[in-house]
């Protein structure tokens, strides 16, 4: 199961926790998003691995952090729009695969006295230093919440989110580590359940040529493939996307082929040639015996093939992602 739990990630704290906790009968572990705009393929990524999980015998919370969301301004604070990206979402994870798990709001959670209770004894045990560090998992510079006090209050409550979900794992993406060592960092004085952190690569914007340390972003639809983007439009996103000859480090269709396509095929094959493992052809694009353009047109055959069931799903059920679209369109 160990395998089964850690592959296609970046990082985890500890391997030795969790190897102890795979011998438990019971086992729970959480990842949150805030319902703010389309899915892309980032978040593919993220569903495949909670499948993952729940193969492993978690019992995984899918947390919709609405009220996070409108303390970061998405979808300009309009708890309404939050809610409706929040049932987009979960018909998202539904299209990609992602069964047996429980969906939660965090608009649910703050209900709860004891929740807040939580949030005031992690913020009694965090310096404001630490938490300014930890903004970044909201994607703010700390200096924005000179003027929005409620941006402090991000990073405690995604520390409250864990404790209260009585997790034993916390799945994110490499963005949300600063949250998650927070978490692991004040659960001893909190006598809480200390998180296992599980981390995912992060995917590098198509246009990553632009700022190396980009991601793809659903706020910059040329940033990224979305799940039910048509053929044309993958191959047009695809072929536009920065790809340099025999380089593979910030590469955004490099990593689409390591982290997405070599995880749904044991192989692929580009002009007549297999490639039997995602080592095997970063090698050849290393060495430069595989043109870019060569990979990239492999790449948006092989993204149609795994994306155009979830297209399908949203042609039969498109009341969601329809009224998301129409207030996106309309704000």
């Amino acid at each position: 199961m160990i395998d089964i739990v850690t592959r296609n990630l970046k990082e985890v704290v500890t391997i030795e926790e969790l190897e102890k906790l795979l011998q438990k009968e019971e086992k729970k572990a959480y990842i949150g998003f805030e319902p703010s705009g389309l899915v892309h393929l980032g978040w593919l990524m993220c569903a495949d691995k909670v499948k993952d999980l729940v193969e492993a015998g978690f019992n995984v919370k899918i947390l919709l952090a609405d009220w996070h969301a409108w303390i970061n301004d998405k979808l300009n604070g309009n708890m309404d729009a939050i809610k409706t990206c929040g049932e987009y979402i979960k018909d998202a994870f539904r299209a990609m695969g992602v069964k047996n798990v429980e969906y939660v709001y965090a608009s649910d959670l703050v209900k709860d006295d004891e929740y807040w209770r939580l949030v005031l004894k992690i913020a009694k045990e965090t310096t404001l230093a630490r938490v300014k560090r930890a903004m970044d998992i909201m994607g703010r510079k700390a200096e924005e919440a000179e003027k929005d006090v409620s941006k402090f209050f991000y990073p405690l409550m995604q520390v409250a989110d864990i404790f209260y979900l009585d997790v034993d794992a916390a799945l994110g993406g490499l963005d949300q580590r600063h949250a998650h060592m927070l978490a692991r960092d004040v659960c001893k004085k909190l006598k809480m359940k200390k998180p296992i952190a599980l981390h995912t690569p992060i995917i590098s914007s198509l246009q990553a040529k632009e700022r190396m340390d980009a991601k793809m972003s659903k706020s910059k639809p040329s940033s990224a493939i979305f799940i039910h983007d048509g053929y044309d439009e993958i191959k047009k996103k695809i072929r536009k996307a920065y790809c340099p000859e025999g380089i593979t480090e910030g590469n955004p269709v490099i990593e689409i082929a390591k982290h997405i396509v070599f995880q749904h095929f044991e192989e692929i094959e580009i002009v007549g040639i297999s490639y039997k493992s995602y080592e095997d052809l970063e090698k050849s694009f290393i060495r430069k015996e595989l043109h870019p353009l060569d990979l990239k047109t492999a790449i948006a055959d092989y993204l149609e093939k795994i994306l155009s069931p979830i297209r399908q799903y949203f042609e039969k059920n498109p009341n969601n992602l329809q009224k998301l679209l129409n207030y996106m369109q309309n704000k």
